[in-house]
């Protein structure tokens, strides 16, 4: 197991100075070689053999790609606890073949109503640190999880809603064997170890993390999964289960405010996708509160003018451009992004050729851009924020299903940090996407767009997408963990079957090149270009950073699909 070499480049994935404390994000537990699977009928791209089964269960039995998206994610929930459950948030990107109709679902979590911007400052004003702010009951934000999945059921599902669950309450009842990766993730934890529940789930009364091949059952998850099943999504919004939520939030260290009526009054918000051309392609994603989608197409926007295929992919020409493309993409990201309802962002204009073009004038072939910095646009509200950093952390998962009718999913889910906010109830951790707000640039008096606010939504990088090739089909579903280093995952997959043309796994397998403020790091298989990089003005580190990208390519042939071999994930389909 690895440490990254994240410290190197969390100051600077908002801007050169962000204030915020970073801990390590999920560790690298090794590589796992992969082969690529060819289906004619319907796919599943996971990061759990158990969850891709899950899904393919649902498919078999007529179910389509959003009820397999309720089987992945429930079981999920339970065999990669650390990165995304019920206790957290998702955004889905759906296409509906029938009606050629294409969707977007935001299931981000909102802050309590008692929330304030001074939320996570301490009595002297001072931000604290980041475990400080993660830990305990007042990072943990409304679930939107399972009702943005309702939601989405309601309007595309195909099998009834408690047929979802038989699988997941099969898992919890019947318990899985611990993983490597969740073993090593789970020893490498210091606080879930002293929090019980979790403490007696996942540990051994010495405290040690239940090993390799442990049989972890889960009664009390198995209980939410049958009330949600035979109720509905309302019950865990209201009644009991919503009780429990509160408690386990006000009661736990750092106790927080959420209450019934936060849990009662949550929505999930259907949203216009967000789509711009790249090549002859048409990239298409979510808007805001997300990052994500603006993020992949002004990168992508920003590269268009450069022949990147006859660069190639080990071009260090090619991974300087996509190093200052980040880096002008991060920093319009720290002053324009943040919630849609609260505040008026200028997508629009963001993702606009005319502007991505002037802004692309500063890439340059061989020289590093001295100075990266916001865009300045032309709305006035807009005008008066401030660059501000949110310590997004890298615990998060990402499906992409495409069914047997052309249907397709591509789902970006989070608990945020690994396990959390450590804080369990029903069975299930519940998440601290509250810390996803900027909250040390209020320590110094900014005006900051993504500050803390009652109901509000916090930014995120998530960026699940559907690319449609020239004739207006569905050609690739994509999407990855790894906080602010998502866009920087999709864009460089995208680029590889795009400009490269590669197969999903190979796409999904080349090595990142992930920018932080001043810095940029690569993984070992780019060693060879690091001089060539430092030579143009870049700062370069080598090391492993844990991507969990999953694509699928519809092709003449059928579907392709692609699993990270940085994490477990598996390819099914048949």
């Amino acid at each position: 197991m690895k440490r990254l070499l994240f410290g190197f480049l969390a100051s600077g994935f908002a801007t050169a100075a962000v204030a915020q404390d970073f801990t390590a994000p999920e560790i690298a537990t090794g590589r796992t070689e992969k082969q690529g699977k060819l289906a004619k009928s319907y796919m599943v791209v996971a990061a759990n053999p158990i969850a891709v089964d899950a899904g393919l269960k649902i498919l078999k039995a007529g179910g389509g790609a959003i009820d397999a998206a309720v089987a992945v994610q429930l079981a999920l929930n339970q065999v990669e606890p650390q990165s995304s459950g019920i206790g957290g948030g998702s955004f889905i990107v759906y296409w509906d073949a029938k009606t050629k109709t294409l969707t977007t679902y935001d299931g981000r979590e909102t802050a309590p109503a008692a929330a304030t911007e001074r939320r996570f400052l301490k009595p002297d004003g001072k931000a604290m640190s980041r475990n400080e702010a993660v830990v305990g009951g007042h990072s943990i934000g409304v679930p939107g999880t399972v009702r943005v999945l309702d939601m989405a059921h309601r309007k595309h599902g195909k099998l009834p809603w408690a047929k979802l669950f038989d699988p997941a309450i099969k898992i919890a009842e019947d318990g899985f064997a611990v993983s490597p990766r969740l073993y090593g993730l789970l020893a490498d934890e210091a606080f879930l170890k002293t929090m019980p529940p979790g403490s007696t789930l996942y540990y051994n009364a010495d405290g040690t993390a239940k090993t390799v091949g442990t049989v972890i059952k889960n009664p009390a998850f198995a209980k939410t999964l049958k009330k949600l099943a035979a109720k509905g999504a309302d019950a865990f919004y209201t009644g009991p289960l919503a009780a429990e939520i509160v408690k386990a939030a006000t009661s736990a260290p750092q106790p927080g405010d959420i209450t019934l009526k936060d849990l009662k009054n949550y929505k999930a918000v259907e949203r216009a996708p967000i789509c711009m051309t790249y090549r002859d392609h048409n990239v298409c994603g979510m808007g805001p509160p997300t990052s994500g989608g603006i993020g992949v197409m002004q990168t992508l926007g920003l590269l268009e003018r450069f022949d990147l295929a006859g660069l190639g992919l080990k071009s260090a020409a090619a991974h300087h451009l996509i190093i200052d493309a980040a880096r002008l993409v991060f920093a319009d990201r720290a002053v324009y992004i943040a919630d849609p309802d609260v505040l008026p962002i200028p997508t629009a204009e963001l993702i606009s050729k005319d502007y991505l073009r002037t802004r692309g004038e500063r890439l340059s072939l061989d020289k590093r851009i001295e100075k990266a910095d916001a865009g300045l646009l032309t709305n006035r509200y807009a005008r008066y924020w401030k660059a501000a950093g949110s310590p997004e952390q890298v615990s998060t998962s990402h499906l992409s299903i495409v069914d047997s009718e052309g249907n397709a999913v591509s789902m970006t889910t989070s608990v945020e940090a690994g396990f959390g906010s450590r804080v369990m109830a029903g069975g299930f951790l519940l998440n601290n996407t509250l810390t996803d707000f900027s909250y040390s640039d209020i320590a110094d008096g900014k005006t900051v767009a993504n500050a803390v606010g009652p109901n509000k939504r916090p930014r995120s990088s998530m960026s699940p997408t559907i690319v449609f090739n020239k004739d207006g089909k569905v050609e690739i579903v994509v999407g990855s963990p790894g906080g602010p280093a998502i866009v920087g995952f999709v864009v460089q997959t995208l680029i590889a079957m795009i400009d490269w043309n590669l197969t999903p796994q190979e796409a999904v397998s080349v090595p990142h090149v992930i920018v932080g403020g001043q810095g940029a790091l690569i993984e070992p298989e780019l060693a060879p270009i690091k001089d060539a990089l430092t030579a143009m003005g870049h700062q370069i580190r080598i090391g492993e950073f844990p991507s969990g990208i999953h694509a699928i390519r519809v092709t003449k042939d059928g579907l392709l699909g692609g699993a990270d071999p940085r994490r477990e994930g598996a390819v099914g389909g048949e």
